[in-house]
C-alpha cells in the first residue's frame, strides 16, 4: 500500500511539473509567444501598411445581406473601411459605408444612416488600434496588460488578456494556447445608434502567411444588432497609401 501511495504521489508530482509552465505563463510571456507565432517582432515591425479586399455577409433584422469590403491600415493607427452592400433583396439599392480615421479624427460617409463624425469611446478605440497590433509596443505606448485567466472561445479555452490604454476603453484579447495566434477581441463601446454600451466581439480564423506574417483571412464581428463575416480574397503589405484617403472627404 505504501509503495502504491508513493508511486501515485510521484506521478502527481511529475504532472504538476509538466503543467507548471502552461499554468505559470505571465502576460508578457504570452504576448511574446503570440508575436513569434504571428511572424516575429522583426517582420511585424517592417509593416507600414496593409490593404485587404474581400466579400462581406451581414446578418441583420431585415435578413442576410451581401457585398464587398476594402480595409486599409497605415502605421501607426490610420484606418479606413469601405463597405458596399446590396439591399435589392429588401427593396433597396446599394448602400455605402466609408469609415475613415486619420490618426486623430474619424468620419463615416453612410448613405443609409447619414454621414457623421465619430466621437466618444468609438473614437478613443480607433486611436488605440495600432497597426499591425497594439501588442507589439504596448509598454512604449503606456498601455497596461494583465492576464485575467482562461475563457472559452468556441470549443476550447484561450488565454484572456486585458489591455488598458492611457485613455479610452480597455479591451480583451484572447490567445490560442496551442497556436498562440489571436482568436478573439472584445471591446465595449458606447454606440448611440444602438442605444448605448455594446460589446463588439471579433473572432479571427483562416490564418495565412503573407510576407512572413500570419494574417486572418476570415473575421466575424458581432454585436447586439448584427453579425458580419468578412472573407478576404487579397491582402497586400507596404503599399503606398495616401494620407488623404483616411481623412474626412473634402466638402463633408
Amino acid at each position: 500500500m505504501m509503495k502504491t501511495m508513493v508511486q501515485a504521489m510521484a506521478v502527481l508530482a511529475m504532472l504538476a511539473v509538466e503543467s507548471a509552465p502552461a499554468l505559470g505563463q505571465t502576460a508578457d510571456e504570452i504576448v511574446e509567444k503570440y508575436l513569434a507565432a504571428a511572424g516575429g517582432r522583426e517582420a511585424l515591425s517592417k509593416l507600414t501598411s496593409r490593404t485587404s479586399i474581400g466579400t462581406i455577409k451581414l446578418t441583420s433584422p431585415v435578413g442576410e445581406l451581401a457585398g464587398s469590403i476594402e480595409v486599409y491600415n497605415k502605421a501607426p493607427n490610420k484606418s479606413r473601411t469601405l463597405v458596399k452592400l446590396d439591399l435589392t433583396a429588401v427593396g433597396g439599392g446599394q448602400v455605402v459605408s466609408d469609415q475613415r480615421f486619420d490618426g486623430t479624427t474619424g468620419y463615416v460617409v453612410d448613405t443609409f444612416n447619414g454621414n457623421r463624425e465619430i466621437t466618444g469611446t468609438q473614437l478613443d478605440a480607433m486611436r488605440n488600434t495600432l497597426f499591425p497590433t497594439p501588442l507589439l509596443a504596448y509598454k512604449e505606448n503606456g498601455m497596461q496588460l494583465e492576464l485575467i485567466g482562461r475563457e472559452k472561445v468556441g470549443a476550447k479555452e484561450a488565454y484572456a488578456l486585458r489591455l488598458t490604454p492611457k485613455a479610452g476603453p480597455a479591451f480583451r484579447v484572447f490567445i490560442d494556447p496551442d497556436s498562440f495566434l489571436l482568436v478573439r477581441t472584445v471591446l465595449t463601446l458606447n454606440v448611440p445608434q444602438l442605444g448605448g454600451d455594446i460589446d463588439q466581439v471579433v473572432e479571427f480564423s483562416d490564418f495565412r502567411d503573407v510576407d512572413g506574417v500570419k494574417v486572418s483571412f476570415v473575421t466575424t464581428s458581432t454585436n447586439p444588432a448584427q453579425a458580419i463575416t468578412s472573407t478576404m480574397t487579397e491582402v497586400k503589405h507596404n503599399q503606398a497609401l495616401d494620407d488623404a484617403s483616411f481623412a474626412k472627404p473634402a466638402g463633408q
